[in-house]
């Protein structure tokens, strides 16, 4: 693997790190399993393409794409609050009606090439700015974590008995986390849009594998309780998990092509919830 292969792993792990953000929001926070990812991934990358095609700034496509995401996220809590539809299926049944939605966005076609249209990435070094972003979604997601209304957030996932005790509206706060959850996910597919060229209607599949694997590397790496550790956990996951791809796919005693992709991902989170945390194997091997 040479220089220029490791600085767009590092590149991609940033983008697919603020989509992990989004993830662990939701299965680790407020203990939703949202599958509404794969959706408002390919959601934000539509808007962000559209916008920038018909003249917009990159930046205004960057935030329209998170409201975007937001408002899928918020259909898939209106289906499971007020329409009694289970937390996996409602996720599901977005994600499976976005496909229609993003290709009316999309105005019918498949995908969209941004070549020769300035994005974010045009006149600035794309890892400073990814760089940036990341670390200011980082420290966003993390104080907002650390404030009242983030505590009553994390209240859901930790004691849904106890948080409705205490008076937390509970529907209330799981819209306003998957609202914030799939913004981060519809930013996401924008930055990968506008750092690949093109948005596609088939960019999003396998969005929540790698969210999955990005969290898990990342709470093995850096097993702490601190809030502003585990969503950067979310970071480091994913830059860990696009560099073992690409090591895998570029050694050439291991014969592996493009086409095993999702071969080398199943067998990677298979792997990492297998592994004990960092700190137990520190332990171990001290003994």
């Amino acid at each position: 693997m040479n220089a220029n292969e490791l600085l767009i792993s590092l590149e991609l792990g940033l983008i697919y790190g603020i989509a992990a953000m989004g993830i662990y929001l939701t299965f680790r926070i407020i203990d939703f399993a949202d599958l509404t990812c794969d959706g408002s991934f390919v959601l934000g990358a539509a808007v962000s393409a559209v916008l920038i095609k018909a003249g917009f700034h990159p930046l205004i496509a960057l935030l329209m794409s998170g409201i975007a995401g937001g408002c899928a996220g918020l259909c898939t809590g209106i289906l499971n609050i007020y329409f009694k539809v289970g937390d996996i299926l409602s996720g599901i049944l977005v994600a499976y009606m976005l496909y229609s939605v993003n290709l009316k966005i999309m105005a019918g076609t498949p995908n969209i090439a941004l070549i020769d249209i300035n994005t974010l990435f045009t006149a600035l070094n794309p890892l400073v700015v990814l760089m940036l972003l990341a670390i200011g979604a980082w420290l966003s997601i993390s104080f907002i974590l650390s404030t009242d209304f983030g505590l009553a957030l994390r209240s859901l996932g930790q004691n849904k008995r106890l948080a409705l005790n205490c008076g937390i509206n509970l529907s209330k706060m799981t819209l306003l986390g998957l609202v914030l959850s799939n913004g981060l996910i519809g930013v996401s597919g924008s930055l990968f849009s506008q750092h690949q060229g093109f948005a596609d209607i088939s960019q999003g599949l396998g969005t929540i594998i790698i969210g999955f694997a990005s969290v898990m590397i990342g709470e093995k790496l850096l097993p702490y309780r601190s809030v502003w550790i585990t969503i950067l956990s979310c970071l480091v996951g994913s830059i860990i998990y696009r560099i073992i791809l690409a090591l895998a796919l570029h050694s050439e005693w291991l014969g592996l092509q493009t086409q095993d992709l999702n071969l080398i991902t199943g067998i990677l989170v298979v792997v990492t919830m297998w592994l004990p945390p960092l700190k137990i194997i520190s332990k171990r091997s001290k003994k």
